[in-house]
């Protein structure tokens, strides 16, 4: 009896540490530093505009498909909505840099230099009451294995161990967007739309750096199943290359 009692306080000892670590402490993976978007797939909708009318391979439904028909660039130039392609919902498909850097102990911060925007990742609490709408949304984080469990109220899809990852490092919910657009050529989503998104990092022998986001977007709005991409980003040694680029419209 002694003994159980002697392990069992040894127990507590070693476990309650590692659940008082902030989420900076506790990161399973490090994806600070400077990242590059590699496109491997998607050339035609990712690395030029895609044509008036393409929505090709996004599961619209008719709402949606009047928006992307009636698409003007030069009526949202005109709005100042040159960045609606550059909300939370987009934006990793969108070639370019990335710079992501701690906020604070809870708050990691991903930076683009294509739009010049910034996304904020909140660690352990859900979207406060009454906040506005905007472009990045707010965006509540977990690592995976999280440190307790998800913030009240924020569920998180697919949490079943996928096949051929390595782990899933961390994971996202964003709400609270302003609507946007998920291709530059107006293919819409709504204010009501959710992204969920999936970060792991992993090594090639060679000894480079990646990771790559896998995004679902649900808007029961103008999406007749959830859209889902998988985005991948190689890091880079420093900022030498970061070149900052206003939104563009077109």
């Amino acid at each position: 009896m002694k003994f159980c009692a002697i392990s069992l306080c040894l127990s507590v000892f070693v476990v309650v540490p590692a659940f008082s670590q902030g989420p900076r402490q506790a990161a399973p993976e490090d994806l600070t530093g400077y990242w590059v978007s590699v496109v491997t797939e998607d050339y035609r909708w990712r690395m030029v505009t895609p044509l008036k009318g393409d929505a090709a391979s996004v599961p619209i439904n008719a709402a949606a498909r009047r928006i992307v028909d009636a698409w003007d660039p030069a009526k949202d130039e005109a709005a100042g909505l040159q960045c609606k392609a550059y909300g939370a919902a987009a934006l990793m498909r969108i070639p370019g840099r990335l710079h992501i850097t701690w906020q604070d102990d809870n708050t990691l911060k991903i930076e683009t230099d294509a739009g010049q925007q910034a996304r904020l990742l909140h660690f352990g609490s859900a979207a406060p009451k009454g906040l506005e709408p905007s472009r990045q949304g707010y965006s509540a984080a977990r690592w995976d294995p999280g440190v307790g469990p998800p913030p009240a109220g924020l569920g998180f899809v697919g949490t079943g161990p996928r096949v051929g990852a390595r782990s899933r490092s961390l994971e996202v919910m964003t709400t609270n967007l302003l609507p946007g657009y998920l291709r530059k050529n107006g293919v819409p989503y709504s204010a009501s739309a959710t992204v969920t998104e999936y970060y792991d990092r992993f090594s090639e022998p060679n000894g480079d750096e990646w990771f790559t986001v896998t995004t679902v977007v649900n808007d029961l709005e103008y999406l007749a199943t959830p859209f889902v991409t998988t985005t991948d980003f190689k890091q880079e040694a420093d900022g030498s290359r970061w070149n900052p680029t206003p939104c563009s419209a077109r």
